[in-house]
Formats: C-alpha cells, sequence, structure tokens
C-alpha cells in the first residue's frame, strides 16, 4: 500500500474529530479549497493544505483541553509529532495571538511571517462559518454580529483586523487576484 499523504492524513484527521460538527467540517473543507488556491504562491503548498484542514481541530470535545482551540489543536499535533511549523501555524492561524493575550495565554510556537502563514490566514477568513467564499471584511463584520461587540472573539477579531485585512491582501496580490470594488 502506498505511503498515505500529508494531505490525506490531515483530511482524515480533521473528518475524524469533527465528524459531529458538520458546520465546523464544512468551514475546515472549504478552508482547505481556499489554501488549494493560494498554495502555489507559498514555499510548502503542501503544509498549506494540510494547515488549512487542521487550524479548527480543536474545537473537536476530544482534542479541547484549555477551550482556546489554536492552541489545543496545536498540542494535539504536537503529541501526535506534527512538525513545529506546523503546530504554529495552528496556534497562530488568522493573528490568535491577539485573543490568547486577551485569554492570559501564551502560544509556545512562534507567528511565522510568511505568504503560507498570509495564505492560510486568508483562507481562513475569506471562508464562512458554512463553506461559503466571502471577503475578508465580511467575514470580519459576521464574526462581530454572529458573537457581539462585547465577545472577547469579536474583539480580538477587531483589534486583529489590520493584520487580517493586510495578510489577505498580500496573498490575493500574490495569486493574481484582482481587488474587491467598493
Amino acid at each position: 500500500m502506498a505511503r498515505m499523504e500529508k494531505g490525506e492524513w490531515a483530511e482524515r484527521l480533521a473528518r475524524k474529530h469533527l465528524a459531529h460538527m458538520p458546520r465546523r467540517l464544512a468551514h475546515v473543507a472549504a478552508v482547505a479549497r481556499q489554501a488549494a488556491r493560494a498554495a502555489a504562491v507559498t514555499d510548502d503548498p503542501e503544509l498549506l493544505v494540510v494547515a488549512a484542514w487542521l487550524h479548527d481541530i480543536g474545537y473537536a470535545p476530544d482534542i479541547a483541553q484549555i477551550g482556546f482551540h489554536p492552541i489545543d489543536g496545536a498540542v494535539f499535533l504536537h503529541n501526535r509529532g506534527a512538525s513545529d511549523r506546523l503546530c504554529g501555524l495552528v496556534a497562530n492561524h488568522s493573528c490568535a495571538c491577539v485573543e490568547a493575550r486577551r485569554r492570559g495565554l501564551t502560544i509556545e510556537w512562534p507567528d511565522e511571517d510568511s505568504a503560507l502563514r498570509d495564505a492560510l490566514w486568508w483562507a481562513d477568513m475569506t471562508t464562512t462559518p458554512t463553506g461559503e467564499v466571502t471577503e475578508i471584511r465580511e467575514r470580519i463584520a459576521e464574526v462581530q454580529e454572529r458573537y457581539g461587540v462585547e465577545h472577547i472573539v469579536a474583539q480580538s477579531v477587531l483589534e486583529a483586523a489590520p493584520q487580517l485585512i493586510a495578510a489577505a491582501g498580500r496573498t490575493e496580490r500574490r495569486i493574481g487576484m484582482r481587488p474587491p470594488v467598493r
């Protein structure tokens, strides 16, 4: 039997642990599709898609430990022998450092400033909770509305918005997308 590809491993792991969370799984699968659109402009296209499949695995009840999904997912992957780079991408996805700080948590893995990181943030933040493609500013507004402006998630995304928008803009330029008409 041929060795399982990393992307296949990541998809199976996500599908296994998020099977009882169909909305979350739909989001993750769509983020992986978005990531595939940007993979060619990164230094490791396969890692981008793997990170996209696994970025929200920390939401799975059987994985959650501290209740902050980026760290829970990274710790789970670290304990399974995943690379520090993958753990860092999961732990820091979509500017998670802002919410971690607001929660009094420390992320053990550094956030890389790279085209791959930008592409992961773009893929996540241009995908709705149900898996549709959206524009970054619409997604930020959706988070605000869904959580309410007083919620830590909404406040964190609002604070992180300039960084998220910048990462999305860089990714869209790299892949040759035209900016949205305002």
